[in-house]
This record gives structure tokens, sequence and C-alpha cells, in this order.
């Protein structure tokens, strides 16, 4: 079991503050959650761990072994799907997932999922924001690193693909920690053990929906 750190991350952006010394821990077979508003800082803090957003301040490490995250790529430690799709628009299915993987064995972990097997001959731009998302998480999931971090995974995806989505990670959480941020409180809920709201640059740990009500998160008439 990998244990990652997170100490201290701070950043800010001319007087506001952002974040203000962001700390948690997440292993290998746990999901956690951040929540927050927009504007909060969730996918600052995301880049920030994965070594893109160099401004701020931040300490990380896996089973206490320090690592610069502007080194993260190099060191293959953790993997990042951001909230905007990154797959060509113009190759197909099956053009796409060799560019990820080399090892044959690799390559038909994704060709024969079942749900990808029927889309290989497609674009990557004639498919549902559903199946893309799925691809994505497909293909990020099944790289080497250990942790894996996840920026809207469920923003605008069909229901159908928000239960295949959540099935894929807690297959892969055996052996992947996994960080998820989206507005979709209820999906992200469903399949974490852990969970923090970002709140005036704090952390504040999250059991339920009923905590996110308390940290007014959600409004009290929420459902």
């Amino acid at each position: 079991m990998a244990i990652f750190k997170l100490h201290n991350a701070t950043i800010n952006f001319g007087e506001k503050e952002i974040l203000k010394e962001i700390s948690f821990s997440l292993k290998t077979t746990d999901i956690v959650g951040i929540f927050g508003r927009n504007g909060c800082g969730k996918s600052t803090l995301l880049k920030m761990i994965f070594g893109t957003q160099t401004k701020g301040s931040i300490k990380v490490s896996i089973d206490e072994v320090e690592f610069n995250p502007s080194r993260n790529v190099s060191l293959k430690s953790i993997a990042y799907l951001p909230q905007n799709s990154f797959l060509p628009k113009n190759l197909k299915v099956r053009d796409v997932i060799p560019i990820y993987f080399s090892e044959e064995k690799k390559q038909d972990i994704i060709f024969y999922d079942a749900l990808i097997a029927k889309l290989t001959a497609k674009k990557i731009g004639e498919l549902s924001l559903g199946q893309v998302r799925y691809l994505e998480v497909l293909l990020v999931g099944n790289l080497d690193h250990q942790f894996i971090m996840l920026d809207e995974p469920f923003s605008m995806v069909e229901p159908l693909y928000k239960i295949e989505i959540k099935k894929l990670l807690n297959n892969i959480k055996v052996k992947k920690g996994i960080l998820i941020t989206d507005h979709y409180y209820e999906d992200v809920l469903e399949i974490t053990n852990n969970n923090l709201l970002l709140k005036n640059g704090i952390s504040h740990i999250v059991k339920n929906k009923e905590d996110l009500r308390k940290l007014e998160y959600l409004s009290n008439n929420s459902i």
C-alpha cells in the first residue's frame, strides 16, 4: 500500500489568498472527494499537485519520500484527468489507444472493454460526452501511476456512463489512490471513503450531505 501526502499547499493570486496551508493524505484503495464552490481552488490544487501550476507553495510525498511536483510527469507518480477533454476529436478510438499504451496487453484492456469495443471505429468527435469521459477515465486509470486525480469526471455525463465510471473507479481503486473533484456531489459521495470541502482557503472534513449543508455548500432545502 502506497501513501500520498500533501503538506501545506498555499497559493495567492494578487492579494487574494486562494488556498491556505491545505493538507491531506491519500492511500491506494482510497477514493477521496474534494468539494467547493467555483473559484475556491479545487482545480488549482490538482494542477499544483500535478506540477503544471508552479505558482504557490506545496510539498508532496509518497511513502514519506518528498518529490518535486514539476518533475511528476517524468516520475510517473500521479496521473491527471483535466476538466476539459484531452483526446483529439479527429482520431478514431482505435488510433487513440496506442498513443497511450505500447504494450499489446494494455491496449487490449481498452480495446475489449465492453463499452469501448463497439466504439473503436468511431472518431472521438462522434462520441457522446459520457462515452468520451468513460474512455478518458479508462485510459488514465490503466496507466502505471499509483495515484490518479480526476477533475469533473461526472460533469454533463449521461446517467448510464456515470454508473459505468463509478464501477470502473471502484475496480481500479484496488491498486490506486483516487482523488476526485466534481459538483455532482451525490455521485462523488456514493464512491468516496473520505471527503474534504474547500472554503475560504481552508479544508474541512466532510462525511455526508448534511456536512455539506452545515458548511453552506448546499442550501438547507437541497434534497
